[in-house]
């Protein structure tokens, strides 16, 4: 193969490959309709965006408009998924969300996977209570344990062959005589 055309063919690779991931990006955008507008500053404006955004006027309340750039978008609840109900059917029931539904504008961080804000049956007061009790307790019982060593009963530990003299060293001529452990 001539360098010509190896060039020539890694250019037409090069252009389809930015061809390809030009095409991947502008598809995976959102759509006009779902991108936030300006923010709403008549009664009009804003009822138009609790209708654009499937909510009753009366819920409808869009972040604040401090430059951020969230304009119409809806301020919602910072409730995790956690908190809503299991057992309805959803439309994607590991999203816990139905088709056409408003998502949190920080929705990755409240999935089933990551924060959690739902209430917790145990106090804090008392959660922290149990913990510094049961840490204190503890390192009670080892200071204590520290103090007041207790060592297990045992006896000196028995070999065969009488306590391997010879294999120690001893003198063969000068064996002891060798000791019964057991009685059969």
């Amino acid at each position: 193969m001539s360098g010509a055309s190896l060039k020539l063919g890694c250019v037409h690779v090069h252009y389809c490959f930015q061809k390809c991931i030009f095409i991947a990006v502008s598809a995976s955008g959102a759509t006009k309709d779902s991108l936030p507008g300006a923010y709403p500053k008549t009664p009009e404006e804003r009822a138009a965006a609790a209708k654009k955004y499937n909510l009753r006027v009366e819920d409808y309340e869009p972040y604040p408009d401090n430059g951020e750039g969230f304009g119409d978008y809806p301020k919602l609840q910072d409730r995790s998924q956690h908190e809503r109900d299991p057992w309805y059917k959803w439309d994607h029931p590991d999203l816990r969300r139905n088709w056409g539904e408003p998502m949190h504008w920080n929705f990755d961080m409240y999935l089933r996977t990551r924060v959690d804000t739902s209430p917790s049956p145990v106090p804090w007061s008392t959660m922290w209570k149990q913990l510094f009790g049961f840490v204190g307790f503890m390192l009670f019982m080892f200071y204590m344990g520290e103090k007041f060593p207790s060592y297990q009963p045992i006896a000196p530990k028995q070999y065969p062959y009488n306590n391997l003299y010879l294999e120690k060293g001893g003198d063969p001529a000068k064996a002891p005589e060798e000791v019964k452990n057991y009685e059969i």
